[in-house]
């Protein structure tokens, strides 16, 4: 057996120790399922107290081996599903051989590690930090495929079991334990064992069961039939559509697997378990979550996107953690960047141009974190702590000693270049400096300063305490040993890295305003603004264009442009134009620039919900529609494009930075994988086709560019490979 021992101790008692070789951690792979049947075969024939299923690893077990169910095809699902069922079947027997079974839970036991462990009579954890439990499979596009929808709705109830199907809820070792998952918490791994030996030998010689093949079980609440679980059952697939507009079909398999395993008998329901699952495994959506979210999202947190230099130096000195930094300007953007580094134990000078502005930012902080300590999350120690690594000032001064300086001022090139000189004379030879820019190009403010070496973008996003991503912008000059200490600096803070090269506008920013610019020039063309918000809801968009215009504000969106005119004028080249101008420029002629100005495409009423301006009908009047469809895909293929373009122009350096940046950072719908991963799960040539026929009906911005061409001529996709 590769990934399973068994040890009998002096008490009789079997221990099934789970030790992948091949990994760091145990996983739910052909070996696991090759060894359990092992396994299982052996205890048939063997006779002992009870066993002990325990991991040798630092963690329990990780869950399924993602690797095995992406290459999962259609043409494999037959197969599939007798391996599911096999492998059920023997964590089946474990349950109902009758003899006393204990999972000692020594670390994370998530996914197909959670499903083993509630396959076990009794369930202890270390009370660590180290131990988190759960079913995150939803996060994939995936269901808990070992058992997990039939044995969770059964031991805590259906009402009570969703969260941590529908939406991958996981929990510490003392959470679990007040929610009914673990029976008993242990100091450290011999008093783990200890009480795991001491529940195997109170029952040993007596027939155990689990709570649902005991006569005259009842589910907690009842089944799907109880007219509590009817009444709130009756909503919940509108509940859960308003949730995932459909775009997502892992939620309503979980929640359709519960129901109809809740009403049959428990073999009957881990058969519809399986069903369910190896659809949603051949599918195309879990393809696309589980490539991007694991594999490209791993793969750049190793730095797999970073020259190969940058990337020999990320484990070197020089990617050192950073104690102290300096952010200038203390307005949402900086306060969010604080109190994100300040959250992760970094000293932060918080400068601007009076105590008074550079406090207020240090308060917004101080707001977020009494909202924790108000929730039970946080003490009044902790957040003293945090906010004591925040300093306001006003005084260039105090940036001395900061290894990185953080600029967040105006999108004004003038001001950025002023205090740009101020910071640097503060700084040692060593110390960074990154600007926050999102549309101005780092080589051109890097003219500003004296090491241009030094100089990188460091593009937050806002709220930057909130959002995942940040897009590190290289200039022209910025070195190596720059962009790794950068990378390595993004780590340290929590979040998640792309590299790009330098442009105007980079990557994000550049698509992002081709999502809010098509959603503006639709409302110009006439198209309903209803129509625009829901059809951007229905393809999977957290927000709208013209309610995330709104919150941008189009004063901004107008300086920007003009920011932009002005830099391509001074440089001679052409300035472009979209429909989408001569609507923004009359909604400010009105006085309507956004949700910070009382109103923009919404109302936003004191005493109730925003909702779309009434004054809309008026100034854009509604003409003959366009097929829903078109209005749905303009969005998706405008981003969709310009991101392929900016591949193509090597402003981004590979596909998985593409596809984790457009997600994390400017919200494109997460069930396709990303912008380049739609146009491969849409098809290459098919896209091309469409991409053809929207230009031919709403403009060249959506004409294919060369490497469309090319792909849609191979029909292969584009990858990192």
């Amino acid at each position: 057996m590769k990934s399973i021992r068994l040890e009998k101790d002096s008490d009789n008692i079997i221990h099934l120790i789970l030790d992948n070789p091949n990994a760091s951690a145990n996983v739910m792979d052909r070996d696991f399922a090759e060894s359990l049947h092992q396994a299982v075969e052996r205890l048939q024939k063997d006779d002992y107290a009870g066993i002990i299923v325990r991991s040798a690893k630092s963690t329990f077990f990780a869950g399924g081996d993602l690797n095995w169910l992406y290459s999962v095809q259609h043409k494999d699902a037959g197969e599939f599903f007798k391996h599911c069922e096999a492998l059920k079947a023997d964590l089946r027997w474990l349950e109902i051989q009758g003899k006393p079974v204990v999972a000692a839970i020594n670390g994370a036991a998530l996914g197909g590690g959670w499903e083993i462990a509630l396959s076990c009579h009794h369930r202890i954890a270390i009370d660590s930090h180290a131990v988190k439990i759960g079913l995150p499979e939803v996060t994939l596009g995936l269901l808990p495929g070992g058992g997990g929808c039939v044995r969770m709705p059964r031991l805590l109830g259906i009402q009570n079991a969703l969260p941590y199907l529908l939406e991958g809820k996981q929990v510490g070792a003392q959470q679990a334990l007040e929610a009914g998952l673990i029976h008993q918490t242990a100091k450290d791994a011999d008093e783990l064992l200890d009480h795991a030996r001491a529940f195997v030998l109170a029952n040993a010689g007596s027939e155990v069961q689990q709570p649902w093949d005991q006569p005259g079980y009842r589910m907690p609440g009842g089944d799907a039939r109880n007219p509590k679980n009817a009444q709130l059952l009756a909503f919940a697939p509108a509940m859960l559509w308003q949730k995932t507009k459909g775009c997502f079909p892992a939620p309503e398999a979980i929640l359709a697997t519960v129901i109809e395993g809740s009403q049959v008998d428990f073999d009957t329901a881990t058969r519809i378990e399986s069903r369910y699952f190896v659809e949603l495994t051949c599918g195309q959506v879990a393809k696309n979550m589980i490539g991007t979210f694991w594999f490209g999202l791993n793969a750049i947190k190793a730095g797999a996107s970073l020259p190969d230099a940058a990337r020999a130096l990320l484990n070197e000195r020089e990617t050192a953690p950073l104690k102290k930094i300096g952010i200038l300007g203390a307005g949402m953007m900086g306060a969010g960047i604080a109190y994100a580094c300040a959250s992760r134990g970094v000293e932060v000078v918080l400068k601007d141009v009076s105590l008074e502005a550079a406090q207020k930012g240090k308060g917004y902080a101080e707001k977020s974190l009494q909202k924790r300590v108000d929730r039970g999350r946080m003490d009044e120690a902790g957040m003293q702590d945090i906010l004591s690594r925040i300093l306001p000032s006003d005084s260039a001064a105090d940036l001395k000693g900061c290894e990185l300086i953080i600029e967040a001022v105006f999108e004004d090139r003038e001001l950025k270049a002023r205090v740009t000189a101020e910071a640097e004379e503060q700084l040692g030879e060593s110390a960074i400096f990154a600007s926050n820019t999102s549309t101005l190009p780092i080589s051109g403010l890097a003219e500003a300063s004296k090491r241009p070496e030094n100089f990188i973008g460091l593009h937050f996003f806002s709220p930057a305490d909130k959002m995942p991503l940040v897009e590190i912008i290289c200039g022209e000059r910025t070195s190596d040993e720059t962009l790794a200490r950068a990378f390595a600096f993004v780590l340290q803070i929590g979040k998640t890295p792309i590299v790009v090269n330098d442009s105007r506008g980079f990557f994000t920013s550049r698509v992002f305003g081709c999502f809010t610019n098509e959603g503006i020039a639709m409302l110009g063309e006439g198209v309903n603004p209803a129509s625009i918000e829901n059809a951007a809801a229905l393809a999977g968009f957290p927000v709208g264009p013209l309610a995330v215009s709104d919150e941008v504000s189009l004063t901004l969106m107008g300086k920007i442009r003009q920011q932009t005119v002005d830099d391509l004028q001074r440089e001679g080249k052409p300035v472009p134009s979209h429909p989408a101008d001569k609507v923004i420029d009359h909604m400010l002629e009105m006085g309507r620039a956004g949700k910070a100005a009382g109103g923009g495409f919404y109302s936003y009423p004191e005493d109730g919900k925003k909702h779309l301006w009434t004054g809309l009908a008026k100034e854009f009047p509604v003409g003959e529609q366009p097929a829903f469809e078109d209005v749905k895909e303009r969005l998706l293929f405008i981003m969709a494009i310009e991101t392929l373009r900016c591949y193509e122009e090597h402003v981004l350096r590979s596909v998985r930075d593409a596809n984790i940046g457009s997600i994390f950072g400017i919200g494109f719908p997460p069930w396709t994988g990303g912008a380049l991963q739609y146009i491969n799960q849409y098809g290459p040539a098919e896209f091309e086709q469409r991409a053809r026929q929207l230009a031919e009906h709403y403009g060249e911005r959506f004409a294919p560019s060369q490497v469309l061409v090319e792909m849609a001529e191979a029909n292969l996709p584009l990858t990192d490979e």
